[in-house]
Parts: structure tokens; sequence; C-alpha cells
């Protein structure tokens, strides 16, 4: 069943919610519509347990050009400004820090803003067409989108400076040579191998992985005893929820473990919102 967000749509596929941007006028750029899409999607995920992993892609040849030039040239004011920053922040910090692991297909352009929504997900697919484009310099303004705190972790605090300073674009080879990316495939094959992926986190232990992607969050800036506090916590609970009953049992019975069963039958998928179920 799919459903319609101002220039976005989603669709559900059992425990894997699929979430493609949809203005392809305006080439998926950041509009006001689209954020707000974004924002409500997030929080409704955040209260749905059933679903298990996220897609999230663009419809047709271009991932996401960044931000709305409409709202740029419109938006004169500091307040104007800032509103539209503070906005941002209520959705995405929350769509990075999704305690659900997040797979992005990105085919054509994805430029400063539409970069910084890709680096967001756990895990990228990128189509032979793909472009990771910096664009913040070129137009005089700070990198935004968390791409400040996304890829000096994921290429180095070096190579993300000669990014941005240099305005660099990287080609599918190029970014998966860097590790933006886990995978290249022909464009055609993204939205298949994307699907797929998310398919397979969801059938793993996606509140176990949840926990692991909140630690991780914190790597970067917590010091070993943190970490290991982190751990402890984590692995307590871990311990006391039905995925690891299930995958131990697996394990001792020689069985392939499901997960999302297990934590069904304890009742971790409840919760979803009424607008997130197909129509009757």
């Amino acid at each position: 069943m799919i459903k319609s967000y101002p220039h976005v749509e989603t669709e559900r596929q059992d425990n894997v919610l699929i979430i493609r941007l949809d203005n392809e006028a305006a080439r998926n750029s950041l509009t006001r519509e689209m954020r707000y899409s974004l924002r409500d999607i997030t929080r409704e995920v955040q209260d749905d347990y059933s679903i298990r992993a996220i897609y999230l892609t663009g419809k047709g040849p271009t991932f996401c050009a960044g931000g709305d030039l409409r709202m740029l040239t419109e938006q004169k004011t500091v307040f104007e400004k800032h509103r539209r920053f503070r906005h941002a922040a209520t959705f995405m910090p929350q769509l990075m820090a999704l305690d659900r692991p997040v797979v992005c297909g990105v085919r054509g352009v994805a430029i400063g803003g539409g970069m910084g929504l890709a680096l967001m997900a756990d895990t990228i697919v990128a189509g032979d067409s793909a472009k990771f484009m910096a664009g913040f310099f070129r137009l005089g303004v700070v990198p935004d989108c968390l791409t400040l705190f996304t890829l000096p972790r994921l290429v180095g605090l070096a190579k993300a400076r000669d990014f941005f300073y240099s305005n660099t674009t990287w080609g599918a080879q190029e970014a998966l040579a860097n590790g933006v990316v886990s995978k290249v495939v022909a464009d055609d094959d993204v939205d298949a191998e994307g699907i797929a992926l998310a398919h397979k986190y969801a059938s793993g232990p996606a509140e176990v992985m949840g926990l692991a992607k909140t630690i991780m969050l914190k790597s970067f800036e917590s010091s070993i005893a943190e970490i290991m506090d982190y751990e402890d916590y984590a692995q307590v609970m871990a311990q006391s929820g039905p995925e690891f009953g299930e995958g131990l049992a697996a394990l001792v019975e020689k069985r392939k473990p499901d997960y999302a069963a297990a934590a069904k039958a304890e009742g971790f998928s409840d919760g979803m919102p009424s607008s997130m179920k197909d129509d009757e």
C-alpha cells in the first residue's frame, strides 16, 4: 500500500518501510513540504516497531539536489532562516539516530543537503550515475544537514576538509573507495539491491541493532570507560529481550532464527500509528 505525503511517498513491504522523495520537477530538493513530510514520517516510524528497517531513495534520475532555491531566495530575514534550521533540528538528528537500520539508494546527484540526507543512513547503495557533491562553499554557506558530523566520521578529517574546501564531486566509484557507499550497482538495480538489503537487516535482531547504532553514534566523543558503560547497559537490555532468546534458542536447536516473529510475540511490534497502517 503506497501512501502519499507532500513531496514524499511511502510504501510498506512486510517489516520494511520504503520512503521515496517525490518532487522530480524540483530534482527532489529539500522543500519545506518535503522536510515536513520527512519529519512526520520519522515520528511515525519512531512509534511503530513493526517497522524493522527503512529504505530511503529518490524518484527519478536525481536523488536530491539539496536546498530549495526558491526558499533560499525568498527567505530574507534572520528569523526566517533561523526557523528553517530549527525545523531541520526536529527531524534530521532523529532520522539519523533512528533505532532501526536505514538503507539509502542513490541515483544521480546528491548535492549539499541532499548528500547530507543520504549520509544519515547506515548503508548507501549507489547507482553508476551517483554523484556526491559538496556545493556549500560554491554558495558561500557553511556545510549543513549534519554533513560536518557524518562525513569526517566516514572518510577522516583531512579528506572531509578537502572535499568541502575544494567543492569536490565524488562519483560512485570514488565514493566507494572513500567508504561513503557500501556497494555500486547499475542504476536499474539500485532499488532491488537496496530493498533486499533492508529486508536482510529487518530479518536480523533489529531492536538490538538499534542499541548498537546508538552507541556507535556516541563513539567519537566518548571515553573508553563511557563506551564500556554503554555496552554494559545495552547488553543487559539485549540479553533480556526476545531477540536474544530467539537467537540463543536457534543456535542451540541448529536452526535459522526468526527475530521478527519473536519480537512480535513479545509485543515489541505494538504501537503502530493508524496513519501508517494499510487502508482496510
